[in-house]
């Protein structure tokens, strides 16, 4: 088992899935989704997102109703073979104010540029960034897993595996 008694398969999506699907509820309680890049906190037993200042409507639906998910579905350059897909539900927070800098960010931006280089040539070019200051400006999110769900080789026509995180110690 790895951290925090989540599955070794679950870990490694995780780890190398270049995207996840985070779902939130509008204020009419439907569902809406969002391709985005996370960073898995085990240490902390979080998630961490997060999104540009100019695309907001996810913190705003996070801040009226903290209940979402993040679905890890598509393996595509992850590198790992036959990964199960994983659907977590948890617990949102998503804070006021606009952060440029913590450790999370930065870790998430390594991660980023480690998978897509051509993403950081283009963060060190100073006009770029200035023009573009806007989407370096984030939005953070957190998120608190609660159950996960998955699917052994993503085969949905099976029942998933079910793990309730508040019941693990």
């Amino acid at each position: 088992m790895g951290e925090s008694s989540i599955p070794d398969e679950l870990v490694a999506v995780f780890r190398e899935f270049r995207t996840c699907e985070l779902t939130t509820l509008t204020g009419d309680a439907a569902p809406v989704t969002w391709p985005l890049t996370s960073l898995y906190l085990p240490e902390e037993k979080r998630f961490f997102l997060a999104t540009s200042i100019g695309l907001p409507q996810k913190a705003f639906n996070i801040r009226r109703n903290p209940r979402v998910s993040l679905f890890f579905s598509d393996p595509t350059a992850s590198g790992l073979e036959n990964p199960p897909a994983v659907l977590v539900q948890g617990d949102a927070e998503a804070p006021d104010g606009v952060a440029t800098w913590s450790p999370e960010l930065e870790a998430l931006a390594r991660s980023v540029f480690r998978r897509q280089p051509a993403g950081e040539l283009y963060s060190r070019i100073g006009v770029l960034r200035y023009l573009f200051d806007w989407y370096y400006m984030r939005l953070v999110i957190n998120v608190i897993p609660r159950r996960l769900l998955w699917w052994s080789g993503a085969d949905f026509t099976r029942a998933p595996r079910v793990l309730r995180l508040d019941d693990v110690a």
